[in-house]
């Protein structure tokens, strides 16, 4: 957002307006308690790029010009509104929004994090699926009749709660806004084809609770055995799923798991199982061929049936050996198939379901080759 416009609903008393500002073209801070927002102006009015309003987000009056927005940010705003109310804000956000702009906001949800008593709590907390629901659902059609939606680039645990206080119920996301012809197909055929809601609940009652894959709790106590965990590393579970093998490792093992897939749907499962777990375990919905981590974060990483999905597995085994601590560990288990031409069906078959199978030789040398130059 460096030199760009931001919107900021629910401003408060100005925790993020400075931070904000310090980088921004310009910073409209906005609430309609008319005293905390002459409190953030006096905390920040030194700020020539800053501005601020006291406003109703939900007040019809409220008037913010179509496509002039770069950046809306809220923390803690949604939460306070009826889900009438963040359904017809979300329908103006769209609209305030350049195209290419973006939408950031953090909510509690599920209960509440601390444990003091309130008299009066006028706070919703939803299920994490409520807001990417009524998020993906926005568009907008401009003056020419172009349609614009709203593209999920993230959806993620706020890893300080989970390090401090095994909680992850403080859920934030990162929506761009995108022209409706842009293609999204691989994750739309994820979360509407092969892991449908009915479809992970029908694999869950196959391989058990928190599970997806072949083997269920079984398969995963015989593959983590192999990797001598130690307590206070930090695991990433590339393809996650609905966290089972996660929940396992941080339990038993006291490791700190960062989990990441794909599917929206798997990552709203595995958010829903962590309530009450009190464990180190943060989810992601993140494309692992995109995403991006300091060199040596992890000492392992952990992927069951998942890069099957990747075309460049060369590229993804770089990227693990960058983001692998020296000394870190790999375990992947993956479908193959035998060498040699594939039958008509089975290749047919491989294409719809747009998988890259290799042969168990060729898997391995590619991982060789990326590791051992």
């Amino acid at each position: 957002y460096e030199g760009k416009s931001v919107l900021e609903l629910g401003a408060g008393i100005g925790r993020f307006t400075g931070e904000l500002a310090k980088t921004a073209g310009h910073v409209l801070a906005m609430d309609f308690i008319e005293s905390v927002i002459k409190k953030n102006e006096s905390i920040n009015g030194h700020y020539k790029n800053a501005s601020f309003m006291c406003a109703d987000v939900t007040s019809p009056d409220l008037v913010i010009e179509d496509n002039s927005i770069d950046l809306i940010f809220s923390n803690w705003l949604l939460m306070y509104l009826s889900d009438a109310e963040v359904e017809k804000l979300v329908e103006r956000m769209v609209k305030w929004l350049k195209v290419g702009g973006h939408i950031f906001f953090r909510e509690s949800c599920f209960h509440q994090s601390g444990d003091s008593k309130r008299k009066v709590n006028p706070t919703h907390y939803r299920e994490p699926r409520f807001y990417t629901k009524v998020f993906k659902e926005g568009h907008a059609i401009d003056q020419s009749g172009s349609s614009s939606e709203l593209s999920l680039l993230t959806c993620k645990c706020v890893g300080a709660y989970v390090k401090n206080k095994k909680n992850q119920n403080q859920i934030c996301w990162l929506w761009q806004k995108v022209k409706s012809t842009e293609d999204r197909g691989f994750q739309r055929f994820l979360d509407n084809v092969q892991y449908k809601t009915s479809g992970i609940l029908r694999y869950e009652r196959v391989f058990g609770q928190g599970f997806v894959s072949t083997g269920g709790i079984e398969t995963t106590k015989e593959f983590v055995d192999l990797l001598d965990l130690k307590p206070g590393q930090k695991v990433l579970d590339v393809g996650c799923g609905i966290g089972g093998g996660d929940f396992y490792m941080a339990e038993n093992y006291d490791v700190h798991v960062v989990g990441i897939d794909l599917s929206i749907n798997m990552v709203s499962f595995a958010l829903e199982h962590a309530i009450g777990r009190k464990c180190a375990v943060e989810f992601e919905v993140a494309d692992c061929t995109t995403k991006t981590y300091p060199d040596n974060t992890f000492d392992v990483i952990y992927s069951r049936d998942t890069i099957l999905h990747i075309q460049d597995k060369p590229a993804l085994f770089r990227s693990f050996f960058k983001w692998l601590k020296p000394g870190g560990k790999v375990l992947i288990s993956d479908y193959c198939r035998s060498p040699g031409k594939p039958s008509e069906e089975f290749a047919a078959y491989i294409k719809q379901r747009g998988y890259d199978l290799h042969n168990v030789e060729a898997y391995g040398q590619d991982a060789t080759e990326c590791w051992f130059p």
